[in-house]
């Protein structure tokens, strides 16, 4: 595949600053190279679709169609955002991937095995990093009308998950309990840190 563009994806708790942060450092790195934000769910009909229908239900549908809708809108967010934009050069920075979806439905039960299994046509990011905001903090953050994903349990064990990739060295860490613009900072630094090595 004739992908000249670099991809980086941003992983973390909700309300861990992730989004912010994302944007933030796509709005550096456009100073110096031509970058790009996206997110999933993504803006294509089946994140729309997630966003709408199935994040703010009063109860969780099963986690294997969970796991399917979000794979499911990966390949298309993939096809019709990532994809379009590497080819073109650029650098794509997105806020949540395929580790959001290990970690929340790997947190529900399911097997990391099958998860990669139905996202092995993702594409792999070049560089994914993983913002670290303790669990108690990130539930004060989070305003009343939160998603059904949001409650103290899920967010430990959606850390764990996420702390065993860090292990693995597939997900870099930052501490994001530091202020936004010390974890702004190790951000930038990290992924020119990244750009400087491999490009």
């Amino acid at each position: 595949m004739d992908r000249k563009g670099v991809f980086i994806c941003i992983e973390g708790l909700d309300g861990c600053g992730k989004t912010t942060q994302a944007k933030l450092l796509a709005g550096k790195l456009q100073k110096s190279h031509s970058a790009i934000y996206t997110a999933e769910p993504s803006r294509g009909s089946i994140g729309t679709f997630i966003r709408k229908s199935i994040l703010y239900r009063e109860k969780r549908l099963p986690s294997v169609v969970e796991a399917l809708l979000f794979a499911a809108d990966r390949v298309e967010h993939v096809q019709n955002e990532v994809l379009p934009a590497l080819r073109q050069g650029k650098l794509v920075i997105s806020d949540r991937y395929v580790y959001s979806s290990l970690a929340y439905q790997g947190a529900a039960g399911l097997s990391l095995e099958w998860i990669q299994k139905i996202n092995e046509h993702a594409l792999r990011p070049d560089l994914a990093i993983f913002i670290d905001v303790n669990p108690e903090t990130v539930m004060q953050r989070l305003k009343a009308n939160r998603s059904v994903m949001e409650n103290l349990e899920t967010q430990r064990k959606v850390r764990e998950i996420y702390l065993q990739f860090v292990e693995k060295g597939d997900l870099i860490r930052i501490d994001g309990n530091k202020p936004k613009n010390a974890v702004a900072q190790a951000l930038h630094t990290a992924v020119l840190k990244f750009l400087n090595a491999n490009h």
